[in-house]
């Protein structure tokens, strides 16, 4: 299957940083972050294929999301870049790194390890489901079945930004590709292949995540022999959500120095 051109934003000039956001995700969950690293780095932000405004395709999986991106590096005209991916990006940034480690600079993976999976998204994807677009027209109607299956406020919010009006005032509908996502969620959870990435990474992760546990870091550190890891005590999953002065301090000294 051919790469996409990805959607994407150039926040800033410098050092070319290219930013991937995690499943359900888009670019606009990066926007307050990239404005701050944007004083020291040329940010570019993507929207990750079947998510935001990049295209929709039939297939999902870390080759493809490798390829739309050194596509988007090319078409930019860049040679070498610092990549930051969370959770699904971070493992696409990190197959990024495996097949084309010409084009990486510095690597920052954002909770997410090189493990398999298992599946843990079947009530979010149930309650996405769940939302019937012919009958409710308002965000209100929307967060209010979604309650119904996912308690935490800050999630239900984080997907709803994926709502937007295909008829202005009359009908919603998702932007994520829901159901090639939904397919391809085994791919999304597989491991990494075993191949050796030379480039200096940090491994940024939350201390009530289970994402990143001590146990997985000599398998980490195999594919990763430069790999620093570092705790952000507190945190959980959304790192850079939930912890952003704590993450821009650990981005800024890793990057920095």
């Amino acid at each position: 299957m051919p790469s996409v051109q990805l959607n994407h934003k150039i926040i800033g000039t410098g050092q070319p940083l290219l930013i991937v956001h995690g499943l359900f995700g888009s670019l606009d969950n990066w926007q307050t972050h990239a404005k701050t690293l944007s004083e020291y780095y040329q940010v570019i932000l993507v929207d990750a294929r079947n998510h935001g405004h990049s295209p929709h395709t039939d297939a999902h999986d870390y080759d493809l999301m490798s390829d739309d991106l050194r596509l988007l590096i090319e078409n930019l005209g860049l040679s070498r870049v610092s990549l930051i991916g969370h959770s699904m990006g971070g493992k696409a940034v990190m197959r990024f790194a495996q097949r084309f480690p010409q084009h990486v600079h510095k690597l920052i993976v954002v909770d997410m390890g090189i493990k398999a999976y298992p599946m843990h998204h079947d009530v979010i994807i149930a309650g996405l489901h769940a939302v019937d677009f012919e009958r409710l027209t308002s965000r209100g109607a929307v967060d209010k079945i979604l309650e119904g299956y996912i308690s935490d406020f800050s999630v239900r919010q984080f997907l709803m930004k994926n709502l937007y009006w295909i008829e202005p005032g009359k009908r919603l509908a998702w932007r994520m590709n829901l159901p090639v996502l939904e397919k391809e969620m085994p791919k999304i959870l597989t491991a990494l292949p075993h191949e050796s990435v030379d480039a200096d990474t940090l491994f940024l992760y939350g201390t009530l995540s289970n994402y990143v546990l001590e146990s997985d870091m000599p398998e980490i550190e195999e594919l990763f022999p430069s790999a620093t890891f570092e705790a952000v005590e507190n945190a959980g999953h959304w790192v850079h959500a939930e912890k952003p002065q704590e993450f821009l301090d650990s981005v800024l000294r890793f990057m920095l120095f």
